[in-house]
């Protein structure tokens, strides 16, 4: 059974925490991010969140980050909750980032 309260952190240093789950479960928080090729200084950045909670408490969810603070882009992050045989709780999870560019022509470049 996996808890998302709390705090988690990546492999990059990257933190966010979840502080409560409302009825519906889902949360918004703060995501601290490690990494940025922007050129102001890197600030902890809202997320909000939608999550499914089956029986088996083995949850997916996504949660999308707005980086208004210092960046002109935003990610959606897709996530599965696991628990290891030691009990540790371990989230799987790839992303997806949108830059802003100028023009059509350059959207090839816009999503990482």
């Amino acid at each position: 059974q996996c808890h998302l309260t709390g705090w988690w952190e990546n492999e990059l240093g990257s933190r966010m925490h979840v502080s409560t789950v409302d009825s519906q479960v889902d949360f918004s928080s703060k995501y601290h991010t490690a990494v940025s090729s922007a050129q102001k200084p890197i600030e902890p950045s809202p997320l909000v969140s939608s999550q499914h909670l089956d029986e088996d408490r083995q949850c997916t969810f996504s949660f999308t980050i707005n980086w208004k603070k210092f960046s002109d882009s935003t990610a959606v992050f897709m996530s599965q909750c696991f628990t290891g045989a030691g009990g540790e709780e371990v989230l799987q999870t790839t992303w997806l980032l949108r830059e802003k560019v100028d023009s059509l022509p350059s959207d090839w470049k816009a999503t990482r």
